[in-house]
């Protein structure tokens, strides 16, 4: 019913503009004392936007049952998902190799993180983002103060990349492109990658990959070392040493010392690691995730998106280099 609801609402004649709001008259002053814009422009602009009941309602919904593990990752890990992340690095190979050997940011991490997030630009969201983030800044006071602060954003980037506010599109939260930038990242972390005058992370594959990668380096990327590997645990480890955190402190050599060790043979890092547990099919998994676990994690807080962003660049690359095994071993034609 909710959805119902919420489609019915939308095609509901309604009052559209958000210049007469309660807390318009803030917004306008800032943005034209604080930013300089011509106030009669941001009015104009409130005037266009319009309330849109089915982003309230999508925003308002309680949140899904968390998944265990097993189930969150089989959302990312399918077949489909991996093999489209395949076709998109040999489309854009070229792109993909040049943004890496300027940022140190692996192919493999950019493809699976706009896989993620837009199954490779196939679903960037359809709301204009004026609308988008009117409708939260205004009519959602739980995060208001935060989706004003991206509107503000979002006007400032504008300007400085001479868009029209209008015609832009994203997410219901105002996430945009192919790597779902809100709009306060697209100012700090965004990339004319090509020299146009436009960070188009919207139809400019160049300027998407680009983007991605730059938001990775500037969170601390560390060219050449892991991301995770998996553990076992011992019983005498303790227990509260598990999933604490966001940043990894301890080393992972004291982890192993404690009884949380990487299944592989390898030699143990020194470097700090997390020690973390995740619910799989057969019972707990057991995984060290390093720094770079932790970048990923500034691009979405929840472990398992890390993990899942992870596990799909490995299945990527791996699938890439069967394929490519697979034509490299094809008689050649006379």
């Amino acid at each position: 019913m909710l959805i119902g609801s919420a489609v019915w609402a939308e095609s509901t004649p309604m009052k559209k503009g958000y210049e007469t709001h309660k807390n318009a008259q803030a917004f306008i002053d800032t943005m034209v004392n604080k930013h300089g814009f011509e106030r009669e422009y941001v009015v104009g602009l409130l005037k266009k936007a319009e309330k849109k009941p089915s982003i309230l309602a999508a925003i308002a919904r309680p949140a899904e049952k968390t998944k265990p593990w097993h189930e969150y990752r089989n959302i990312f890990l399918k077949e489909k998902r991996i093999q489209d992340g395949v076709d998109f690095w040999l489309a854009h190979q070229d792109i993909l190799a040049a943004v890496q050997k300027e940022t140190g940011i692996p192919a493999n991490i950019i493809v699976a993180i706009i896989g993620v997030e837009t199954r490779y630009g196939q679903y960037m969201g359809s709301y204009r983002v004026l609308d988008a983030l009117t409708t939260l800044g205004f009519d959602y006071p739980k995060r208001g103060a935060f989706f004003t602060r991206q509107l503000e954003a979002f006007l400032l980037l504008t300007r400085e990349q001479h868009q029209d506010p209008l015609t832009l599109k994203g997410s219901y939260a105002g996430a945009m492109g192919y790597g779902q930038f809100i709009p306060s990242s697209y100012r700090s972390f965004a990339v004319d990658f090509d020299g146009d005058g436009f960070a188009d992370i919207w139809n400019n594959k160049k300027d998407a990959i680009a983007s991605v990668a730059n938001y990775f380096k500037a969170h601390g990327w560390q060219n050449g070392e892991p991301v995770a590997e998996r553990a076992s645990k011992a019983a005498q480890f303790p227990r509260q040493l598990l999933n604490i955190g966001s940043r990894p402190k301890t080393p992972a050599n004291e982890l192993a010392t404690l009884g949380f060790a990487p299944l592989s043979r390898q030699p143990v890092s020194l470097k700090p690691a997390m020690a973390l547990e995740f619910t799989g099919v057969n019972g707990p998994e057991y995984w060290l995730g390093y720094n770079n676990f932790y970048v990923i994690t500034r691009y979405n807080r929840n472990k398992m998106y890390a993990l899942a962003v992870y596990q799909l660049s490995e299945e990527i690359s791996s699938a890439k280099r069967a394929a490519e095994a697979a034509v490299a071993a094809q008689p050649k034609r006379q």
